[in-house]
């Protein structure tokens, strides 16, 4: 598999109701888990989202200043759908952002596209109004058909990340995802670790390459760390 859409795919076809990701949130007791098809249809949403309404092409950059969320693996899924890069840089073509850098980033809202998430439950849109040219997630995303169709189809070629200046392409994505070792083959991975940072990046990428899922706890103690780690009858850790 050389492509997110070649390896997504994969999975709708062998195992569409299965665990993709689950999460948890300690601080707030929030749950959610998406299955494969689930985790399509936000997929599919988001990248229409992105291409349809905000006219974001094919090779353009995209920037994901999330924390550790469910809504990280989603819009990186959009991201190689598009066959957009995810990057780090401070001049993306668009940026997904959380309440805590809402209003960093729009200031830049004329600009550049500004899409910005409440982390809410579910979702749902901010509480109150975002600031003026601002995207609200949480608002636009509803309206998004549940499927997509690219109309200029992202390539193994085309870069998929692009962090500290280096860039990393679809193929070269999947190819190390494949041989990875963070889950076995159907695992479930537990992890602490941002999907959206480079360091997190596999920690999604194996487990939907692998036929296995992601299990994403945020703002827990050991203790809990290790009562979810049975609940959810993981098979690996991250960090080991």
């Amino acid at each position: 598999m050389t492509t997110f859409a070649a390896v997504l795919s994969a999975r709708l076809r062998d195992d569409p109701g299965q665990p993709l990701v689950t999460f948890y949130d300690d601080a707030t007791g929030e749950r959610v888990e998406l299955s494969v098809t689930t985790y399509a249809n936000w997929v599919a949403k988001a990248a229409s989202l992105l291409v349809e309404e905000l006219d974001l092409e094919r090779g353009d950059t995209l920037r994901l200043d999330l924390p550790a969320h469910w809504l990280g693996p989603v819009f990186l899924g959009a991201a190689w759908t598009a066959g957009l890069a995810v990057t780090d840089a401070d001049d993306p073509d668009v940026v997904v952002c959380g309440p805590d850098e809402l209003h960093r980033w729009a200031a830049r809202a004329d600009d550049l596209p500004v899409l910005a998430c409440s982390l809410l439950p579910m979702g749902v849109r901010f509480a109150e109004p975002v600031p003026p040219g601002v995207h609200d997630v949480g608002v636009e995303i509803w309206s998004q058909p549940d499927s997509f169709i690219p109309w200029d189809p992202t390539t193994p070629d085309d870069v998929a990340t692009a962090f500290g200046g280096v860039a990393v392409s679809q193929q070269e994505l999947w190819s190390a995802a494949a041989a990875g070792t963070l889950v076995p083959s159907g695992g479930r991975l537990l992890s602490v670790a941002n999907p959206a940072s480079p360091p997190g990046i596999a920690t999604f990428a194996q487990p939907l390459e692998k036929s296995g899922s992601l299990i994403l706890v945020t703002h827990a103690e050991r203790e809990r760390l290790e009562a979810t780690y049975a609940t959810e009858r993981a098979t690996a850790r991250f960090p080991a």
